[in-house]
């Protein structure tokens, strides 16, 4: 059997000190996975005149998965690539708790849900402007009594909601509900009251969705009394579907909830492809510090192992990195201890 090919972006500031040792863990476990380093931002413009040169698309084109590093707007290009170029269209946040992590939370250990975010529409389409482009078109809003072009000066952005783009990302999460095996239940969340047209085609396509999956429970909420519901009973949530503006600040929201954005994996899936990163930033404020937690870098590295259908070693990997918090003696420095990067990825190393 050919070995999996990934191409791996180690990102900017602080995220190769995680990206790095994550993939030396990956590669100590001799999985037959091949990572592949393509040239992007700086050190890529150098060398070739281009940001994002066409050979580093052609390797993210021929791999089976990319890993991701965050980036400060250097690999930008590449990033965009993969979202939009890949139509990878839903970005899967998990949010658990395990024992060791320092949530703020009274009592968070029945907190296990997915937030399932579109990844490709909304207001992240950067259709944005002057309000004076549009005085031609005579806008009129309803609630203001107005037309755009006697508000005055200002900016405009426009938010967009296809069928397409819901009904394929609403569907992944009632597959995803599926294989998780727990509660069963996709819980809808936007703001369906305020915008009716718009967020109301989101509900509305889930609702016939959810016509195609009785064996799962279906529910929504709008995301205001959504926020509150999960932060008041997050035991009561599975998996969670929403547009990408709404998906983008709950799910940083879900992370705090456990512990902060430290343990925050992500995955972007599409229909033939998939990249992985952490949902955190670049930390520049602690780049060359040696202590930026790797947690999240690593949870996201088993989504890719299980996309990989490398799923008992994500599994390994997942109880390697369990194990280090319930032991509780050698911790991150945002979840309460005093180690290193290094320090805490040479524990998850020597349990694997």
């Amino acid at each position: 059997m050919s070995n999996k090919q990934v191409c791996a972006f180690l990102g900017d500031d602080a995220s190769p000190e995680v990206m790095q040792p994550t993939i030396d863990i990956i590669e100590d476990m001799q999985l037959g996975i091949d990572f592949h380093y393509p040239a992007v931002g700086a050190d890529a413009k150098s060398t070739t005149g281009s940001l994002f040169p066409e050979q580093s698309k052609q390797a993210i084109d021929a791999a089976d998965a990319t890993f991701f590093g965050s980036t400060s707007g250097n690999s930008t290009a590449a990033l965009f690539y993969l979202r939009w170029g890949k139509q990878t269209f839903a970005n899967v946040r998990p949010s658990q708790w395990l024992p060791g992590y320092a949530s703020p939370m009274a009592n968070p250990e029945n907190i296990d849900f997915v937030i399932v975010r579109e990844n490709l529409e909304d207001l992240y389409l950067g259709l944005e402007g002057d309000l004076e482009d549009l005085a031609a078109l005579n806008y009129y809003s309803r609630h203001a009594r107005a037309n755009l072009a006697d508000l005055g000066p200002g900016k405009y952005a426009i938010k967009t909601i296809t069928e397409r783009g819901s009904e394929r990302v609403i569907r992944h999460s009632f597959e995803l509900a599926r294989q998780r095996g727990q509660k069963r239940k996709v819980t809808v969340t936007c703001k369906y009251n305020m915008l009716s047209t718009a967020d109301g085609l989101f509900l509305d396509t889930a609702k016939k969705v959810a016509e195609d999956y009785p064996d799962i429970d279906f529910e929504h909420f709008i995301v205001d009394d959504f926020l509150c519901r999960m932060i008041a009973h997050p035991e009561d949530l599975d998996v969670v579907v929403t547009p990408n503006l709404y998906g983008d600040i709950l799910s940083d929201g879900a992370a705090g909830m456990i512990g902060g954005l430290g343990l925050a994996a992500s995955g972007c899936y599409g229909t033939d492809y998939a990249y992985f990163e952490s949902a955190h930033g670049t930390a520049p404020d602690i780049a060359g510090q040696n202590i930026i937690n790797p947690t999240a870098t690593m949870l996201s590295a088993a989504m890719m192992l299980d996309y990989l259908d490398m799923q008992e070693a994500a599994l390994r990997l997942r109880q390697a990195l369990g194990s280090v918090y319930s032991e509780g003696r050698i911790l991150p420095r945002d979840q309460g201890g005093t180690a290193s990067t290094t320090e805490f990825c040479a524990a998850v190393r020597a349990l694997l």
